[in-house]
Formats: C-alpha cells, sequence, structure tokens
C-alpha cells in the first residue's frame, strides 16, 4: 500500500479468497483492505496512539441519516458521556481534499452534532472546530488530544 504522512502501526494482514484483509482494532474484525481502509486504520491508530483517543469510545462507519438518506460515517468520536465529539472523513490517498470532501464531512455533521470535524486522505490532515452559536468552523494548527476536549 501507498506510504502515509502518519506513523506506522503494528497490523495484521491476512489474504483469503483472492482478498487482502486488515484487522480493525475497532470493530475487532478482519475487514476488506481497500485504499480507504488503509487511511481509517492509520487514522484511528493516530488518534489512539498520540492523541489518547479511547478505542471505547470510536465508532468506525456508523450508520446515520440526513433526511431521507442513509449515509455512513468513517470515523465518529463520542466523549465519556456518550455525546458526539468527533467526526472523520477518511479518503483514498489518490483522491484530493477539496471543497466537497469539506461539505460531505458538516453534511454528516448536521444530524451528529460534533464538536470537531477532521478530514484525511493519509497525506494531508484537516481538524477544524464547529461554533454552533454563528455557524462558523475555525481550522485547527493540529488535532486536539482526548484530553483537551473532554
Amino acid at each position: 500500500m501507498t506510504p502515509l504522512n502518519l506513523p506506522q502501526f503494528e497490523y495484521k494482514i491476512k489474504n483469503e479468497d483472492g482478498k487482502t484483509f486488515l484487522f480493525d482494532i475497532i470493530r475487532k474484525k478482519f475487514v476488506v483492505l481497500t485504499p480507504e481502509e488503509w487511511v481509517r486504520q492509520h487514522f484511528v491508530h493516530y488518534l489512539i496512539n498520540y492523541y489518547k483517543y479511547p478505542k471505547s469510545l470510536i465508532k468506525i462507519e456508523t450508520g446515520h441519516r440526513f433526511n431521507t438518506l442513509k449515509k455512513r460515517s468513517d470515523i465518529i468520536i463520542y466523549n465519556r458521556q456518550g455525546k458526539s465529539l468527533m467526526v472523520v472523513e477518511c479518503k483514498s490517498v489518490l483522491e484530493k481534499i477539496n471543497s466537497k470532501t469539506f461539505y460531505q464531512v458538516a453534511t454528516y455533521n448536521m444530524t451528529i452534532k460534533a464538536k470537531y470535524l477532521a478530514v484525511t486522505n493519509g497525506l494531508k490532515h484537516y481538524c477544524y472546530i464547529v461554533n454552533y452559536d454563528d455557524n462558523k468552523y475555525t481550522f485547527l494548527d493540529e488535532i486536539p488530544s482526548f484530553e483537551d476536549v473532554n
């Protein structure tokens, strides 16, 4: 897989029926290894190991509704009270992050109502905070640690 701008981690890979699978520590199962999954797994480990987000408060590919449409968020992190804290949208390293990416995560957040939004393609990572009082987004220099947001 393509090298990313994220720290390496120890991962488990298996091949079965001509497909490659990667073990997901959150879902506790092997999942098909796609370019987006490669980014998602690296980013999850990054959040856990460097920013101290507890594994137990992270959900991957959580289903939710936006109007009448069913949507799936790549990563949602909750606080200890069970309220959505951060929504992360992961893209393949081959995809550029653009206004559509930011719009996508903001759209998901209309129903989730997280305080922080992040997007990554494994090479570039952006995080911003939502101010619901004046409907503004403020980009952050880096991802806040769990201790700083909780």
